[in-house]
């Protein structure tokens, strides 16, 4: 069984205790738009090991509140509020409900806010902002890493572009040239690798990099 398989699995099974039977098939209709889409289902998966107000309830839709740099913020739209998520690659945190805006001064700054009043403000209109894509749909996003486009991949992502021999660049044998060495076998290495590499050039992320084929490996989707 895939990796996006059994997170499914196991959201079905979180559903069975927290979703009002007659909003069920609603549900599950979410839950199969974000199938192959991995910040989607944890966030689902997140939403309901621990509901925010803890009572039954679900998912009818969720929103993109803002996106830099592969860390997005997600908003789980239910039928009475709206519940903050920010998540990376590296993990996924909880925010609070979307009324009370965002409390963290570094990640209003972050998302361009100069308040936490103007964040509350601007998300009083939930509507204002788009309906989060999955992302084997939407080619402006790297499906791995989830940089946009023109954005640098997270370093170690398998769709970023090797500015030397223009391979994938977390596969070919530059980083080891560059390095001088037959393997990065520490944090210092990569570290020396990643500035080696900016001081070349990285390739940011363009619609043209996305794989015609993959597997449910490392974040990177059928198309």
């Amino acid at each position: 069984m895939s990796e996006f398989a059994k997170k499914r699995q196991a959201i079905r099974v979180l559903m069975e205790y927290a979703v009002p039977e007659d909003r069920m098939n609603e549900a599950m209709d979410l839950l199969d738009q974000y199938r192959h889409d991995r910040i989607a289902l944890d966030l689902l998966y997140e939403f309901y090991s621990f509901l925010p107000e803890a009572r039954s309830d679900w998912v009818r839709e969720i929103r993109l509140l803002g996106r830099r740099k592969g860390i997005c913020l997600l908003s789980a739209m239910t039928s009475t509020a709206g519940f903050i998520y920010l998540i990376s690659s590296e993990g996924l945190e909880f925010q609070g409900n979307m009324a009370d805006g965002l409390w963290d001064r570094d990640l209003l700054d972050y998302f361009g806010f100069s308040s936490r009043e103007s964040c509350q403000q601007m998300y009083a209109s939930p509507d204002n902002y788009p309906v989060y894509e999955p992302v084997d749909s939407d080619l402006d996003i790297c499906p791995a890493c989830h940089a946009a486009t023109g954005e640098v991949h997270e370093l170690g992502c398998p769709v970023e572009i090797c500015p030397w021999c223009g391979g994938q660049l977390v596969y070919c044998n530059c980083r080891f040239d560059k390095l001088e060495t037959d393997g990065i076998s520490n944090d210092q290495d990569l570290l020396r690798f990643e500035v080696i590499l900016n001081a070349r050039g990285r390739i940011p992320y363009a619609p043209e990099q996305r794989p015609s084929f993959a597997d449910d490996g490392p974040g990177v989707i059928i198309e």
